[in-house]
């Protein structure tokens, strides 16, 4: 069956959304047409703000809606020393919801992955490096993925802070193996973050 270019247009946007196939994007088109038509109105509005509104922090690369974000803003209350390394935003989240860390992050926005054509440029390294060769940062925490391309990350980051004399840790215990960070039970996230370890 062909659908009107409206609604296959729809169809196909919604595609993007993660675990979206194309059967769930039919359902989701004809529930937003046929009984939410205010809510779709109101998620386009919401969709179309994040967009135009939401922005990266310029310190740490977090998503934020002022030039610097509220964890960097807060550094009187913040370890400024300590230095965590994420993914994306929704493993700052999922730390955050930890309780264990207390220090500032760095958000590279993916993982290096060269058949990507996601390489240190995509990921702010110059930026890190940086902070890091500026800033008073004590401990260097990894806390990427223990897949191949987080692991590669880890590795990568971890040879260009060996020049600044700095601790470098990696969270390591109770991590599954290819597992997202963000995915991850706050507990085991938690054990994870306190028995971090050296890789100097």
């Amino acid at each position: 069956m062909k659908f009107t270019p409206l609604i296959e247009e729809l169809i196909e946007s919604l595609k993007i959304l993660p675990s979206v196939g194309p059967k769930s994007a039919q359902r989701i088109a004809f529930q937003l047409l046929e009984r939410q038509q205010k809510g779709a109105k109101r998620l386009s509005h919401a969709i179309d703000s994040a967009l135009s509104g939401v922005c990266r922090c310029q310190q740490c690369r977090n998503f934020s809606e002022q030039p610097v974000c509220e964890i960097c803003q807060s550094e009187l209350r913040r370890d400024t020393r300590q230095l965590c390394i994420v993914a994306s935003p929704m493993d700052v989240l999922a730390i955050e919801e930890t309780g264990h860390y207390k220090g500032l992050y760095f958000v590279l926005m993916g993982l290096l992955s060269p058949i990507d054509g996601i390489g240190p440029e995509e990921l702010g390294l110059d930026n890190l490096e940086q902070q890091l060769s500026h800033d008073s940062i004590d401990e260097l925490i990894l806390a990427t993925s223990p897949s191949v391309e987080g692991e590669a990350t880890a590795y990568y980051i971890s040879e260009m802070a060996a020049q600044y004399q700095l601790s470098v840790t990696r969270l390591a215990q109770g991590l599954p193996s290819g597992g997202e960070l963000a995915s991850i039970d706050g507990k085991t996230l938690g054990h994870a973050f306190s028995g971090r370890k050296s890789l100097g």
